[in-house]
């Protein structure tokens, strides 16, 4: 356990630590336990409950449990084969590698693995809710400080290296600081609030606040992931649908086009059809196995008295952003570090290009992708804050936050909070709007993003527990504009980017493509990035 301890100042709210991590998912607290055995001090900032929050703790997870040989090298080859030529097989393979070793390191340290039909501990498979649990007693039990619902509103900078971050505690309206020779951004990727299931506290922050460091963002476009769900209910789990077949209101099977069955139901949903499911594959025995083993994915339809094995029920698809997308913070090293120095990005905060190139990710990798990364960012934190010995704590630090905090112009009515957020996810979730793409409509999304970010940063502010609101606003508009921008440059089809008017994918548009800036958005092609 580290044994240093953490300086707090009364005065200024202010705690000092060596080590700052923003977010309290599965990346968040690898990164804390990765920082904590080097020795220093730790922080973790949550905006919810750490160990509750996030999109892995609802959920169960598979991750990659791969012994170096045939099936690991299967495995990076099916991968790459997907990726659309995005993907980078020694991050596959280093990933894979550094997932095996955490999850070692888990069941080593008493997490309970279910077991095989052979006896022995099967790890492939992660129960949220007791992963997120356990990680969070592992956290405390190294000497990390958790501060729940503490969430960040800006990182603190000293002479061009991030110092910390503040935020406030929305229930008090008190504000706080963390000073720290490095921070780890674990904040989750972007939803939305469209409801996911576990998703509506990733807004956005980490992007937001990255940028506003210089940081510039990569793979934005792939962002239209979207997650199959009863109509009725956030949950979009796409384990129980493997059982399903699907229909049309009248009874006839979905058709079949060849294509994707996302794409053939969002076809129809985007017609004003609805598509229903039924339950009807599979046995009655694997049947019993997945209700019990996904057991939040059937209380809704218990709730309402639907037994989804034999009676038929509507479905929808609910937009999960780049929380199952793509798109996030460029890093520049094996050690997930930033342009920025003293800054990290974890888990959904950083691009994940690098494993999954132009598809989703959702599932194993990334799971696997927050173990590595987290470990990664967290010890390279650590190392980071350690070579500026004493002087850290003496560094005079301002913040870098302007959208949703420092407007330009005098504040307007409380309203605009709720207008900006409306106004944001009409360009990102609806099917019709985001999941295919045209250029004529991507232009009109654009339009109306940059007249929507023109009043954020000219009006919008929050006080109290609204000041946390205001700037979950400004996140989303900065990162759908990211998105869009990224969109327009891709003019091409290329996994989850779809559309209308490039409908094949061009082998010359096989690169990234980076979104930088604020309130002026540039994209850069891989050609002639900057290095």
């Amino acid at each position: 356990m580290n044994t240093k301890s953490f300086q707090v100042s009364a005065e200024k709210s202010v705690i000092t630590a060596d080590v700052l991590v923003l977010g309290g998912g599965p990346a968040g607290v690898w990164a804390a336990l990765s920082a904590a055995k080097q020795g220093v001090r730790v922080v973790l900032a949550d905006k919810g409950y750490c160990g509750t929050s996030g999109a892995t703790a609802p959920s169960n997870t598979g991750a990659w449990y791969l012994p170096k040989g045939g099936q690991r090298d299967a495995e990076i080859e099916r991968r790459l084969s997907r990726s659309t030529g995005l993907a980078d097989r020694h991050w596959l393979q280093r990933v894979i590698e550094q997932a095996q070793t955490g999850l070692n390191d888990l069941g080593n340290s008493g997490y309970p693995f279910p077991f095989d039909d052979q006896g022995q501990p099967y790890r492939a498979n992660l129960r949220g809710p007791d992963y997120m649990g356990f990680m969070r007693r592992r956290a405390i039990a190294a000497g990390v400080r958790i501060l729940d619902h503490h969430p960040a509103l800006e990182l603190l900078s000293s002479n061009g290296v991030i110092a910390g971050a503040a935020g406030i505690h929305p229930r008090s309206g008190n504000r706080w600081e963390v000073r720290a020779g490095a921070v780890v951004l674990a904040t989750g990727g972007c939803a939305f609030l469209s409801h996911a299931l576990g998703c509506d506290g990733n807004t956005g922050d980490g992007y937001l606040m990255g940028a506003e460091a210089g940081v510039r963002l990569s793979g934005m476009e792939f962002s239209s992931q979207y997650g199959l769900s009863p109509a009725h209910t956030s949950v979009t789990k796409g384990l129980t649908f493997s059982f399903a077949s699907f229909y049309l209101e009248d009874g006839s099977p979905l058709p079949e086009t060849g294509e994707d069955r996302a794409v053939r139901i969002a076809r129809q949903l985007i017609a004003g059809e609805k598509v229903y499911a039924l339950m009807d594959r599979g046995s009655p025995v694997e049947h019993d196995w997945l209700r019990r083993g996904q057991p939040n994915c059937f209380l809704p339809l218990d709730r309402i008295g639907l037994d989804p094995f034999h009676h038929r029920f509507p479905v929808t698809l609910r937009s999960e952003g780049t929380v199952r997308g793509v798109g996030g913070l460029e890093i520049i090293n094996d050690d997930c570090a930033t342009t920025v120095p003293g800054l990290y990005a974890a888990g959904d905060a950083a691009s994940r290009e690098n494993i999954t190139g132009a598809v989703s990710g959702g599932g194993s990798p990334n799971a696997s992708w927050a173990i590595a990364s987290g470990t990664w960012s967290g010890r390279a934190a650590a190392l980071f804050a350690l070579s500026l010995g004493e002087k850290a704590g003496t560094r005079l630090v301002h913040g870098l936050g302007e959208a949703g905090l420092r407007p330009r112009k005098q504040q307007i009515e409380d309203g605009l909070i709720t207008e900006v957020i409306s106004a944001v996810q009409a360009e990102t979730l609806p099917v019709d709007v985001n999941f295919f793409r045209s250029g004529s409509r991507i232009a009109l999304s654009r339009e109306r993003l940059d007249a929507v970010w023109a009043d954020v940063r000219d009006y919008l502010v929050g006080e109290g527990r609204n000041a946390l609101r205001a700037r979950e606003a400004a996140a989303m508009t900065a990162t759908a504009r990211w998105i869009w921008a990224s969109a327009d440059a891709r003019k091409e089809s290329r996994g989850m980017h779809r559309r209308t008017d490039f409908t094949t994918t061009d082998a010359a548009q096989t690169r990234r493509i980076f979104t930088s800036g604020i309130d002026d958005v540039a994209v850069i092609t891989e050609e002639n990035h900057w290095k």
